[in-house]
C-alpha cells in the first residue's frame, strides 16, 4: 500500500516522496480514504504513529482540488490543538506537505505577540492551526471570521478535555459553517470522548489502530521504587550512564522543573527546561537546542507531553508520576519515535503508589521493577500528606534500598 493507492493527488505524492515519505502508517491507511471522501472521522492511535498526516494530507488534497482562495480574515480549515508546542509541530508538518503549492498555512498561539498573527490573517488562510485561547482573542478582536471554514480538526482531543478547553470549543464550533467536515484524533479515548463526538461529528467513521493505553512496542519500561528525597541522586546516576543521548525528564510542577534544571546544570549536565512560566520564545529555543543536540537533557511539565516529535529521544524519565494515567502514555510516547527503540524509566515514591496502580490498570500490564522494592501499605502516607512533605524515607534508608526482586505490587 502506498499514498497513490490511497487516492492522494500525484502532486502530493511527489511532495511526500521528495521528503522520503513513501509508505503510509496504519492510521493513515485507514483514515485517509474516508477523510478524502468527506466523512467525519474519529481516529484513535498511540503517539508517534502519524496522526498529523492522517488528517493533514486529506485536507490539503481537498483544498488543492477546490482551486479557490480564502477571503481576507477567513480560513478555509481550522485545526485546534491543546498546546503551543503541538500546534507548532502540526504547522511545521503542514508547511512541509504544502511546499511549492498555493496553499497558505498559519499558526496562532498565545505567549507571543498577537499583532503579526492579525496581519497574517488579514490576507486569509487555507489552513489555520490554533490553540483555543488565542483563537478566541482573535475572534473577539474581529481579526478572523470562521463563517467560511468548512473543515474542523480536533487534535489530541482527550487532552483538550483534560485542560478544560471544552468551554472554548463550545464557543468556537457554532461560528463555523454548518456544512462542514469534522475530524477528531486522539491517543486515548476516555468516556467523555463519546459525548464530544456526538456533539460535533456527524455519523463519523471510527478508526482505531491501537487500544487506549497501549504504548509503542519498542519502548522498554521500568520503575524504581525510591523516596522522593532520593530521586534526584538516582536521576543523576542514571543520566551519567548515557550523557551523549537525549533524555526527557518529566516533573509534575513548573517550580520543580526549573529547580531540577538548575541542579542538573550545576552538576555538569547540558540541560534546559520548558514549562508554563517560560515564554513561548524560550520554550521554542529550548526545544530547538534539544532537537539539535546542543542540550542533552530537557526537563518538562506535561505541557510538552504531546508537543515534542524528536526521533532522537532515547530516554524518558517520569521523575514524578502523572496524576492522570493517560499522561504516562503520552509522556513515554516521546521516545521510540519513527520505529526507533526507546527507554522509559519511572520513579515511584510511597505517595505515588496509587498513581502507579492507575497507570498499570490503564495499560493492563505491570511495569517491570528495576530498583527498590514496592512500598507496603504501611509505608504509604494518607493522601493529605502529599505535596510539600517531599516524601518519606523508610527507617534506616539513605539512598535506595537493595533490590529484592520483582515481587508483585498487588501483594504489597
Amino acid at each position: 500500500m502506498d499514498f497513490e493507492m490511497l487516492g492522494l493527488s500525484p502532486r502530493l505524492v511527489t511532495i511526500l516522496a521528495e521528503q522520503g515519505i513513501t509508505k503510509p502508517t496504519p492510521i493513515q491507511t485507514q483514515a485517509m480514504p474516508h477523510a478524502m471522501n468527506g466523512r467525519d472521522v474519529m481516529g484513535l492511535a498511540q503517539t508517534g504513529t502519524g496522526k498529523t498526516a492522517a488528517f493533514g494530507l486529506p485536507l490539503i488534497h481537498i483544498l488543492m482540488s477546490q482551486g479557490t482562495k480564502p477571503a481576507p480574515k477567513t480560513t478555509r480549515s481550522l485545526i485546534l490543538a491543546p498546546t503551543r508546542e503541538l500546534a507548532k509541530q502540526i504547522t511545521d508538518n503542514l508547511h512541509a506537505y504544502t511546499k511549492g503549492t498555493h496553499l497558505k498555512v498559519g499558526l496562532v498561539v498565545g505567549g507571543v505577540s498577537i499583532n503579526p498573527q492579525i496581519k497574517r490573517l488579514e490576507r486569509g488562510l487555507d489552513l489555520l492551526v490554533a490553540t483555543p485561547g488565542r483563537l478566541i482573542d482573535l475572534l473577539d478582536r474581529r481579526a478572523v471570521s470562521l463563517g467560511d471554514t468548512h473543515f474542523l480538526v480536533l487534535d489530541e482531543a482527550d487532552q483538550m478535555l483534560d485542560m478544560g478547553f471544552i468551554h472554548a470549543l463550545r464557543r468556537i464550533a457554532p461560528l463555523l459553517s454548518a456544512d462542514r467536515q469534522t475530524m477528531l484524533f486522539s491517543a486515548t479515548m476516555p468516556k467523555q470522548m463519546a459525548e464530544l463526538s456526538n456533539a460535533y461529528l456527524t455519523d463519523p467513521i471510527r478508526v482505531e489502530v491501537s487500544r487506549s493505553g497501549k504504548v509503542a512496542d519498542k519502548v522498554s519500561q521500568s520503575v524504581h521504587f525510591v523516596a522522593q528525597s532520593d530521586k534526584f541522586a538516582l536521576l543523576t546516576n542514571l543520566l551519567d550512564l548515557h550523557r551523549d543521548e537525549l533524555a526527557l525528564v518529566f516533573s509534575r510542577t513548573k517550580h520543580g522543573a526549573e529547580k531540577m534544571k538548575k541542579n542538573l546544570v550545576a552538576r555538569g549536565f547540558n540541560a534546559d527546561s520548558i514549562h508554563g512560566n517560560k515564554s513561548q520564545n524560550q520554550r521554542d529555543r529550548a526545544i530547538k537546542a534539544f532537537r539539535e543536540g546542543s542540550i542533552r537533557v530537557l526537563v518538562a511539565t506535561d505541557v510538552a507531553a504531546r508537543g515534542i516529535d524528536i526521533p532522537g529521544v532515547g530516554y524518558v524519565y517520569n521523575y514524578d508520576l502523572p496524576n492522570v494515567s493517560e499522561n504516562y502514555v503520552h509522556r513515554i510516547g516521546r521516545t521510540a519515535r519513527a520505529e526507533a527503540e526507546g527507554t522509559a524509566i519511572a520513579f515511584c515514591s510511597a505517595e505515588e503508589m496509587s498513581d502507579l496502580r492507575g497507570i498499570e490498570k490503564l495499560m493492563k500490564a505491570d511495569i517491570p521493577v528495576a530498583g527498590g522494592v514496592p512500598w507496603s501499605r504501611e509505608e504509604i502516607p494518607p493522601k493529605k500528606g502529599r505535596g510539600k512533605s517531599g516524601g518519606q524515607k523508610r527507617p534506616g534508608q539513605g539512598a535506595r534500598r537493595p533490590r529484592r526482586g520483582n515481587r508483585s505490587r498487588k501483594a504489597a
